[in-house]
């Protein structure tokens, strides 16, 4: 019944569509104004109001404890109450925590933040081996390995340790070997979870078995250049068994909460005598490295023997002295770490620190024995590398001992200088005293490289850890120069290109941040020079990568780098065409954030023109998207900042040179674009001339852009600017090319996502946006009445549109609102100096005829979109349609005319079959829109109102 009805209506509006008699109505601005009543307020009206409820109960008071006395009574049961005490204490706590941990912590000395480095530095492709008794050789920890069980209850202790002591005898000792390193490391991890649950166990002594197993690790060098990493993994374990010591004594010593003072008393003696045992039971290590690590690993537990600090200091000058049995001088230097590690965590003092220097220089000389084995042996590790082992754990004991404290750090420089072969303890001194004093004596240090002949460290290696150290704290003003002498007479003079180009790579931020543009343009120069000798820049390009970088970073003016002599040579050097291509990304990446807001300097400008160029040629069919968007970004920054003031003329000649500079990139051709329509806006003189040049400019640039939508859009926008100036030709020009693109619009583009995303939402948005330029338009007399508003209508008649779209329905129902006010005799809006078709045709009637003629045929075209959304059983889009064009005929038609009054009751009853598909609110709505229509007129247009009350009686009849 429903699509019989449907059908009725079609054929209804079929007959209209043949001889409707379509006259527009004048428009009665006043009387359809919405005047609104205005008040004064005293309040923002987005102001946020509180509104607070007052009960004036007393009785509702008091059951709330609103009242003086519930609140006492709620304060005493507060202050009474166990768990509320503890919660205001858990608080406060909780407070005083946050509030220590928002203050800096100095994580200086913490080993912590070095660990990670040493392994990660440290490595090895050999295999490695490991004896223990306490691994099978698959690594399981399901327990099955131990043949002494815990107990529960062992009611002689003494008996029961003794009998594990017996049971781990040497004999068990399992022997891992062709163990890779991330199996070693984890054996080690399966060590330490075997002594912690062997502590938990109760087993104390299997765990202090399994620590002095450990320790006796620490003697093996077998794999030298892995020893640095052997040694954070082995100590890893012996601190966790020091803290499990440590957290035992002090539980024994605090004793259960609310004993009392005896008790306590006797808990603290127990601990102590406790802590005596285990320091007897280490005592009691035959081998001196497992005894040693043993009791450093405990050192903390001294404390509940005295809290005297001279005590302290006796008994980390006593390790020191013991220390001195330990032949190897690898082993001895890090124990000596060790016991720094552990001695900084209990006392301030740096006399021991101080003691251990005056042994390890020493035995200094010796390294250097095994240094001349290894030259002679560079199969078994070299020079260098063996010599960098030590560099961890002197790094941290110079550390420790100049950490708050300079009273050594002259002393250990004047020891340095005694010491032959000082290569080795003058790293570690550049790497861990601070900058400070570095820069002070920086004359001293550079004399000091100088003089240095090391083996297996070259005077490059101390030249960069110099270098770091400056580019951090400079030298005086007046020493600058002399000491950049001084340090670059050592640098020129270095014959292999891979140590001078590292050299540079460092020194180039200190001459950057401390020395004007000369000297950075002499260090291009002579890296230009030196690094074509042989192409030795073909093997350095991230090197020559990282000086630029640096430049960059540090340097106050990019503008002044870019004009520079040597500064493009220097990209030179870069013949590689990616590398090249990074390099000028770089480079216009610190343009952009470091730059000036404009430039007009035409050496700067060139520079910028000659890196996008070579940006420009990289891109080709196979780039990637992300790449041309990532180029056109950098290379937009600079256009936009290239200003030549009131110099329009240069201005506009700069874009046309980029313009051919740039042609494979359209997002720069829309800038641009967009950038020469600025330009013509600039123009004060009322030039018409230098403004169609610039919209000439724009005219012929647009068709080079590849993407159609963007071609539609930046035509538009210099349509509408060649109107504002009155360039009326040109403003055709572009309108008209707009017009012709719209069939070569794709159906649907491809968004971030890569998914598909339809385009006829924009087309309908872009032609209603025209629709609206074209009222304004006045009509060319070679082209006829309406010429742009007809072409639009034959472009949409012939684009292909999806069966269901509404899109052209809703461009033609605008398009009918534009014509509608074509009939007006003044337009609601105008361009200054523009004469639109109310002043051109001043109302005539002929051209009335012709916008009549033309509404009817939008109308026609409205109602076979109606007719096919009927065919397509699209109800309620047919039904809103219908709406929409009922609505503009009460507003827009002559009711008088029957044949327009008989469509708009057809149109309505067409919506009122479908109403189920509608909102219950539409059509009521519509019916009083149409009644408050005809109050308006009803004094002012008696004839016109009478046409819409008979509408009225007929749609409320229906």
């Amino acid at each position: 019944m429903l699509n019989s009805c449907v059908c009725d209506a079609d054929n209804n509006n079929q007959d209209a569509m043949s001889n409707l008699d379509w006259v527009c109505v004048p428009r009665l601005y006043e009387v359809r104004k919405n005047h609104l009543a205005g008040r004064a307020t005293l309040e923002h009206p987005l102001k946020q109001q509180t509104v607070t409820m007052v009960d004036s109960n007393p009785l509702s008071q008091a059951l709330e404890g609103t009242d003086p006395l519930s609140q006492f009574a709620r304060q005493d049961e507060e202050l009474n109450d166990p768990l509320s005490q503890m919660v205001s204490e858990f608080d406060l706590k909780s407070k005083r925590r946050e509030r220590d941990r928002t203050e800096p912590e100095d994580n200086t000395l913490q080993w912590s933040t070095r660990r990670l480095g040493i392994l990660n530095r440290f490595t090895t492709n050999e295999k490695l081996s490991l004896s223990t008794s306490f691994l099978v050789a698959s690594g399981s920890l399901d327990g099955g390995s131990d043949s002494i069980k815990a107990q529960t209850v062992v009611a002689d202790k003494t008996k029961y340790r003794l009998e594990q002591l017996d049971h781990f005898d040497d004999g068990t000792m399992r022997h891992m070997m062709d163990l890779t390193q991330p199996e070693y490391i984890q054996r080690f991890e399966q060590l330490k979870q075997e002594l912690t649950q062997s502590w938990n166990n109760d087993q104390r002594v299997k765990a202090l078995k399994i620590a002095i197993q450990c320790a006796k690790m620490l003697a093996d060098t077998t794999v030298l250049q892995f020893y640095p990493s052997q040694y954070v993994l082995i100590t890893d374990i012996l601190d966790v068994f020091g803290k499990l010591v440590y957290d035992r004594l002090r539980a024994k010593a605090s004793g259960l909460p609310g004993v009392s003072a005896v008790t306590l008393e006797r808990e603290r003696e127990a601990a102590r005598d406790t802590c005596q045992n285990w320091f007897y039971k280490i005592a009691s290590i035959r081998e001196l490295l497992p005894r040693l690590y043993l009791e450093m690993s405990i050192f903390k537990c001294y404390e509940f023997l005295t809290s005297d600090r001279e005590e302290y200091e006796k008994l980390l000058r006593r390790l020191t002295h013991q220390l001195r049995g330990i032949a190897d001088p690898l082993v001895s230097s890090y124990a000596r770490c060790y016991l720094v590690r552990m001695g900084v965590t209990v006392t301030p003092s740096k006399t021991y620190i101080r003691e251990n220097f005056g042994d390890l220089f020493i035995v200094y000389p010796q390294i250097f024995r095994f240094v001349a084995r290894f030259n002679l042996h560079p199969e078994i590790v070299t020079a260098s590398s063996y010599l960098q082992l030590y560099a961890p754990a002197f790094d941290y004991m110079l550390l420790c001992l100049v950490h708050k404290c300079d009273l050594y750090t002259q002393d250990m420089l004047n020891e340095c200088k005694q010491l032959k072969n000082n290569g080795a303890i003058l790293m570690s001194i550049l790497s861990s005293f601070k900058s400070e004093f570095i820069a002070t004596n920086a004359l001293e240090f550079v004399e000091l490289i100088n003089a240095s002949e090391t083996p297996g460290i070259s005077k490059s290696q101390l030249l960069r850890s110099l270098g770091s150290s400056v580019s951090s704290c400079a030298p005086l003003q007046e020493q600058r120069v002399t000491f950049l002498k001084a340090a670059f007479e050592t640098i020129n003079k270095l014959t292999d290109p891979n140590e001078y180009i590292n050299c540079v790579e460092t020194w180039a931020v200190f001459v950057s941040q401390y020395f004007t543009i000369h000297e950075v343009n002499r260090l291009l120069g002579e890296l230009n020079t030196r690094m074509c000798l042989g192409k030795a820049y073909e093997k350095h390009y991230p090197q020559l990568q990282n000086i630029l970088s640096r430049i960059m970073q540090n340097y106050r003016s990019i503008e002044l780098l870019l004009i520079q002599p040597n500064f493009l040579p220097y990209l030179d050097l870069f013949q590689k065409e990616s590398v090249r291509v990074e390099v000028c990304k770089t480079i216009l990446t610190y343009y952009k954030q470091n730059s000036e807001e404009y430039t007009c300097d035409a050496v700067v400008t060139n520079a910028l023109m000659y890196l996008g160029k070579i940006l420009n040629d990289s891109v080709n069919a196979l780039s990637v998207e992300d790449e041309r968007r990532q180029i056109s970004q950098l290379i937009n920054v600079f256009i936009h900042k290239v200003h030549f003031g009131r110099d329009l003329e240069q201005q506009l000649g700069f874009y046309v040179e980029a313009r051919g500079t740039f042609s494979n990139l359209d997002a720069v051709y829309v800038t641009l674009v967009h950038a020469a329509c600025k330009l013509a806006t600039r123009n004060t003189s009322k030039s018409t001339g230098f403004i169609k040049a610039c919209i000439a400019y724009c005219f012929i640039t647009i068709p080079s852009i590849s993407a159609v939508q963007q071609q539609m859009d930046l035509y538009l926008l210099c349509g509408q600017l060649a109107l504002r100036h009155l360039c009326l030709g040109q403003a055709d020009s572009c309108f008209e090319a707009a017009l012709q693109l719209v069939n070569e619009l794709p159906a649907a583009t491809v968004d971030f996502e890569g998914k598909p995303r339809s385009l006829e939402r924009y087309l309908v948005t872009y032609l209603c946006n025209m629709l609206a330029t074209l009222i304004v338009v006045p009509d060319s007399p070679e082209q006829g009445v309406l010429y742009f508003l007809r072409l639009l209508l034959d472009v949409i008649g012939k684009h292909e549109f999806k069966a269901d779209s509404t899109a052209p329905s809703v461009i033609y129902l605008h398009a009918l609102d534009m014509l509608y006010v074509q009939s007006l005799e003044r337009y609601p809006y105008h361009i200054q100096g523009v004469v639109s078709n109310d002043d051109l045709y001043g109302h005539d009637p002929k051209f009335l005829v012709e916008i009549n003629n033309l509404c009817v045929q939008v109308v026609d075209a409205i109602l076979l979109q109606l007719k096919a959304l009927g065919v397509a059983q699209q109800q309620r889009q047919q039904a809103e349609l219908s709406l929409d064009l009922f609505l503009r005929i009460v507003r827009y038609a002559d009711l008088e005319k029957e044949t327009v009054a008989h469509l708009a009751l057809n149109l309505w009853l067409l919506a009122n079959k479908s109403q189920t598909q509608l909102d219950v609110k539409t059509l009521p709505q519509t019916l009083r829109v149409v009644e408050l229509l005809y109050k308006q007129l009803r004094d002012v247009a008696p004839a016109q109102a009478q046409a819409i009350a008979k509408l009225l009686l007929r749609m409320r009849n229906s």
